[in-house]
């Protein structure tokens, strides 16, 4: 069964992690992805632990789904192949920053002269029309900016970082969704266009979801900043034997919750009446969830809430999730033979749809390995493919 983008064909000439595991989604939700590449590679390739060169664990994590081809843009024969293929695609990705964009040739409107339905999706750390549309920026800088690092004081006491790349992920995210939307409307309208998916703006929106808070209102009715989560007590609280989560978050929760430990006098509690007073009170809230908890273990804990709807779960470690009850149950973790990388664990496809089943249609190609075999499809004959190959501006694994 053919995937939901099965027939679309999406040219990624992103590296690192924004745009490759974007295109990793939209590889295994069944577009043809032909991952571009430097004749250097994807600078991931090197990143982690590696059974062969080129094939380390950072660059396997997110670049399954898709055939790979080296083409150096930096010579007129790469750029040549790139527009040639940009023909018959659909979607062209890049995280190439406006003036290296144009040094290449590789701007939007050079692509819309060719090839008018196709969808140019362009991301990259700020909006272009900005003062700093021209700056570099990685995660660590987006998380600082964004106002996330800041956050971390109320638990850390200074500016931290989240031990994940969340600006990466989350504009990521919003690469596929700005994709797939685009699509769309190209499939109302005939047209293509020209997509810009910035990291910066991609964060602050996402902090800023609960964060804007009282500035929601001209003037402010409270400060920026939603209480709730702005308070060093929000926490896994500690058990007899480890540390757990628990939120009985809605007013039923908490009800059922004080009927479940024994504490009708919490349910009375004026302090904890009605959703508006536990958030008023929150750090007192706070503070009893956590005297509860270390009332139990985990165990104890999981078998008292096991048939109610209160919010509750363990403090998962990593190697924790190689064996989640939840997980194995579905099938989450993936084993597959690669065929020069060995034996590989890799994550499922999250999304599941009942009649367009994704899949991981591709595992992880070497840098080059499908250069030929690309070329051929798009027109090149065997003469064209040797004089590029001798040029180096391209080259095969």
């Amino acid at each position: 069964m053919a995937g939901p983008l099965a027939g679309v064909r999406i040219l990624d000439c992103t590296t690192v992690v924004l745009g490759p595991w974007a295109a990793q989604q939209l590889g295994d939700l069944g577009a043809d992805v032909i991952k571009i590449e430097p004749p250097e590679g994807d600078t991931t390739r090197v990143l982690g632990p590696a059974r062969h060169p080129g094939m380390a664990a950072f660059y396997l994590g997110c670049n399954r789904s898709k055939r790979s081809i080296v083409l150096d843009l930096k010579q007129e024969a790469g750029r040549k192949a790139l527009f040639k293929l940009a023909e018959t695609a659909d979607v062209l990705m890049h995280n190439y920053r406006p003036d290296p964009a144009k040094r290449l040739g590789v701007e939007y409107e050079a692509f819309e002269k060719i090839n008018p339905r196709l969808v140019y999706l362009a991301t990259y750390g700020y909006r272009a029309a900005g003062p700093m549309g021209g700056k570099a920026a990685y995660d660590d800088i987006i998380q600082a900016g964004s106002g996330l690092a800041a956050l971390q004081s109320v638990v850390a006491g200074q500016p931290r970082f989240l031990p994940t790349i969340v600006a990466d992920k989350t504009s990521s995210n919003g690469v596929v969704s700005a994709v797939l939307a685009a699509l769309f409307a190209r499939e109302r309208t005939g047209k293509g266009q020209a997509v810009e998916v910035p990291m910066f703006e991609t964060l602050v929106s996402f902090v800023m979801v609960e964060h804007l808070y009282g500035e929601t209102f001209k003037p402010a009715l409270d400060t920026a900043g939603y209480k709730r989560v702005l308070n060093k007590e929000r926490r896994p609280y500690p058990s007899k034997d480890g540390y757990f989560a628990l939120l009985p978050y809605t007013d039923g929760h908490w009800r059922e919750f004080c009927v479940l430990v024994g504490r009708d006098d919490l349910a009375k509690d004026p302090r904890f009446q009605g959703m508006a007073n536990r958030l008023k009170n929150v750090e007192q809230y706070y503070a009893t969830l956590a005297g509860l908890c270390a009332e139990r273990t985990n165990a104890e804990w999981v078998e008292l809430l096991k048939n109610s709807n209160v919010p509750h779960g363990p403090v998962n470690t990593l190697d924790d999730l190689f064996v989640d009850p939840q997980l194995e149950a579905t099938g989450y973790w993936q084993e597959v033979d690669h065929p020069t990388e060995g034996k590989l664990r890799m994550p499922g496809i999250a999304p599941s749809f009942s009649k367009t089943k994704p899949e991981i249609t591709r595992l992880q190609p070497r840098l080059g390995e499908h250069s030929v075999e690309v070329l051929r499809e798009a027109g090149f004959t065997q003469p064209e493919i040797d004089a590029m190959l001798r040029a180096g501006a391209t080259k095969t694994a």
